[in-house]
């Protein structure tokens, strides 16, 4: 009983997919063709777009995209940032990247939280969303109050906590996010959920600079924790989603049957649809390696600025001055150019700038204490990153199927988290061995497997982009 309402659910599933896939393919005979999304109409439609961010439901959006980015650099360069200073090693420095394993591994226990009911009783995403953020607030102030010199083994394990709470509140965020808008509202929802996320990564990575230098790493880690509570405020006070599945059917089963009925469309489902799509081991692949550059130089840039002799007020300066509009305009430019060209040209021409981009800690690690280097190395990461970030979301959440967004978009975001945590943990040791100059000349030819990857995907099957 249980394959055969798997098998109705893939069925209803792939006719919903159908639709949803038309705006960006197009038809040319038995072949589907990848082409460029189709302009607007000019009567009234950036005026209706632009009215859809005035909704409450989209407005939602943004504090949760700023509670879900700013526990990330608080596990990753903020932590390099406090390690550097308080003389810990580069391959230490590195291998603490691994603490953000669970961002990769989210989509394992997905389903539980998908499924199971929350232990505040009032709503499935609030509920969840609401405990998860309590217990991150307490873990993420029990890191700040460590010392490296004294507990390093402690702070290893209080960040790999917080990074498991970080990516379970993910889970959470996404499914919220996708279930409480409309069909309309998902493209300024994800604008919404970008933009507050890469603000909160300007917070955490900048602003906890600058509070560290002022008044020490707990009031930084301290401060952040209190502005995890924005997020908290939208499930406390916001609606709670409909749910997606039908009550009175689960009731029909019961013992062994219902369990078997649970594995199959919680656990078993997502996965089992995702496996139809053509090619959907290199799509795996692609989306593991696309950034996989970025990883490796973000882990050991901090520690890069430390070693040439920049303060963390010279940091954090330059970071919140130039990162901020760099970072906006490269969320901006990079929606444009997948709206533009397609979401595989984007794809494509982002992975190369960001590549690109790799190439100024080039330059300033061969040119030294200066300033405007530093600068121009924020621009570049902020601008190179947000565009090829934009382009990579648009890709995965077409990719999604309706019936098993969560799992499935947390599937794929914890593969592109991957080279964040388990490949980027080398760049210590790589740092070592090779020196900068030549480990970041490695970061900028890291991703362009992945795209040479992409290349071929789409042109040996050009429904690369399609669900099924």
């Amino acid at each position: 009983m249980w394959r055969r309402r798997l098998r109705c659910t893939l069925r209803t599933e792939r006719e919903s997919s159908d639709v949803r896939v038309k705006p960006i393919l197009s038809a040319t005979g038995p072949r589907a063709q990848i082409a460029p999304l189709p302009a607007r109409g000019p009567e009234g439609g950036w005026r209706r777009a632009l009215s859809v961010y005035a909704d409450r439901r989209v407005a939602l959006i943004l504090p949760l995209g700023f509670a879900s980015g700013l526990p990330l650099l608080l596990t990753f360069s903020t932590l390099s940032a406090w390690l550097a200073t308080a003389g810990v090693t580069r391959a230490a420095i590195g291998a603490f990247a691994l603490v953000g394993t669970p961002y990769a591994l989210k989509f394992v226990w997905s389903p539980l939280i998908d499924r199971l009911p929350p232990p505040l009783p009032i709503g499935r995403r609030r509920g969840w969303g609401i405990t998860i953020q309590l217990a991150l607030i307490a873990v993420t102030l029990g890191l700040g109050a460590c010392d490296p010199a004294r507990r390093l083994g402690l702070m290893a394990l209080l960040a790999l906590l917080v990074a498991f709470l970080s990516a379970s509140q993910d889970i959470v965020i996404d499914a919220y996010r996708v279930e409480i808008l409309t069909e309309e509202q998902q493209g300024p929802g994800a604008g919404m959920i970008q933009t507050g996320y890469r603000l909160a990564m300007l917070v955490s990575g900048a602003g906890a600079l600058v509070i560290a230098a002022r008044a020490g790493w707990f009031a930084a880690y301290a401060a952040m924790a209190v502005l995890l509570g924005v997020g908290m405020l939208v499930f406390v006070f916001g609606p709670e989603p409909a749910a997606a599945e039908d009550q009175a059917a689960r009731r029909e089963e019961s013992g062994w049957e219902a369990v078997r009925q649970w594995f199959a469309t919680a656990v078993a489902g997502p996965f089992v649809d995702f496996m139809r799509r053509r090619q959907w081991p290199l799509i795996l692949l692609f989306v593991l390696g696309y950034k996989l550059g970025e990883a490796m130089a973000g882990v050991m840039a901090m520690p890069l600025y430390v070693a040439l002799g920049f303060s963390l007020d010279e940091i954090a300066a330059v970071s919140k001055l130039f990162g901020f509009f760099a970072t906006v305009i490269g969320a901006l430019a990079g929606g444009l150019v997948t709206a533009r060209l397609g979401v595989v040209r984007a794809l494509l021409l982002c992975g190369l700038l960001q590549s690109a981009g790799n190439l100024f800690y080039v330059l300033q690690a061969s040119g030294g204490h200066r300033l405007d280097y530093l600068a121009l190395c924020v621009v570049a990461e902020n601008l190179t990153g947000a565009m090829a970030g934009a382009a990579l979301i648009a890709y995965i959440s077409d990719l999604c199927s309706p019936a098993f967004t969560a799992t499935q978009y947390a599937l794929l975001s914890s593969l592109a988290a991957v080279g964040r945590t388990l490949v980027a943990s080398l760049g210590g040791l790589l740092a070592e061995k090779l020196g900068w100059i030549w480990f970041f000349l490695l970061t900028t030819v890291a991703t362009l497997p992945a795209l040479a990857l992409l290349v071929w995907m789409s042109r040996g099957d050009e429904r690369v982009m399609s669900r099924g």
